[in-house]
C-alpha cells in the first residue's frame, strides 16, 4: 500500500530553483540506472554525508541527499518501505531522507503518526555539512516545526525556504519550547494540539 500523500505533483514539492537544478544535474541523471528501493538505499549509504539541499563548496549544485530524495518521489514509496527507511540500522542519513520524504509529500493528517515514535530518538548525526551533531529526535522536531533549512548562500548567510507550510495535527505530548513560538501558532482542536505553520 502506498503512503498517503498531500496529492501535489512531484515537481511542485520542492522549491522551484532547487527542483530545476536537481532535474538538470548529471548526478540525478545517473540515478536513472537505479530501479529498486534497495538500490536507492545503498546509494544513500555510500554517497550521502549531509541532508542540506545544496552541495558545499563552489559547485553549488543540488546535494546528493536531495537528488536521492527526488528519486524516491518518483518511486512512490509504500508503507512497508517507509518503515524500513525510518528504522534503518545502517545509516542515520537513510533515516533522515525518509523523514524528509514524509515532510515534503506526506499527508499532513498522517505525519504525526509517522513522526511521534521518533520524537525522542537519541541517534546522533550531523544533518548539515558543518559537522555539528544533533540527535534524530531534535532533527525531526525541527522538520515539523521549522519552515526553512539554514543554508549558506555564496555571498551571504541566509535562510532559504524549503519546508512546505502545512497544517499538522499533533498529539499534545509534544512540548513546544519558547524557541519555536515564532514558527507556529498553537491552538486546541478536538483535544489535540494543532499547529498551523505560518506562511
Amino acid at each position: 500500500m502506498e503512503i498517503q500523500t498531500c496529492g501535489k505533483p512531484i515537481d511542485s514539492l520542492l522549491e522551484k530553483v532547487l527542483c530545476m537544478n536537481i532535474l538538470s544535474s548529471d548526478y540525478f541523471k545517473e540515478l536513472y540506472r537505479l530501479k529498486t528501493y534497495h538500490e536507492v538505499i545503498d546509494e544513500i549509504y555510500n554517497q550521502v554525508d549531509h541532508v542540506e539541499p545544496w552541495m558545499t563548496g563552489n559547485c553549488r549544485g543540488p546535494s546528493t541527499a536531495f537528488c536521492l530524495l527526488y528519486k524516491f518521489f518518483t518511486m512512490k514509496l509504500t508503507v512497508k518501505q517507509m518503515h524500513g527507511l525510518l528504522k534503518h540500522p545502517d545509516s542515520p542519513y537513510i533515516r533522515a531522507v525518509g523523514f524528509l520524504y514524509l515532510r515534503y509529500c506526506g499527508d499532513p493528517k498522517t505525519l504525526w503518526s509517522w513522526f511521534e515514535p521518533y520524537i525522542k530518538d537519541e541517534e546522533e548525526f550531523s544533518p548539515g555539512s558543518n559537522g555539528r551533531m544533533t540527535t534524530m529526535g531534535v532533527y525531526i522536531r525541527d522538520l515539523l516545526l521549522g519552515q526553512s533549512f539554514p543554508t549558506r548562500d555564496a555571498s551571504r548567510d541566509c535562510k532559504c525556504r524549503y519546508i512546505p507550510h502545512r497544517p499538522i495535527i499533533w498529539s499534545n505530548s509534544l512540548s513546544i519550547t519558547s524557541t519555536h513560538c515564532f514558527l507556529a501558532s498553537p491552538f486546541l482542536y478536538c483535544g489535540r494540539l494543532c499547529l498551523i505553520l505560518k506562511s
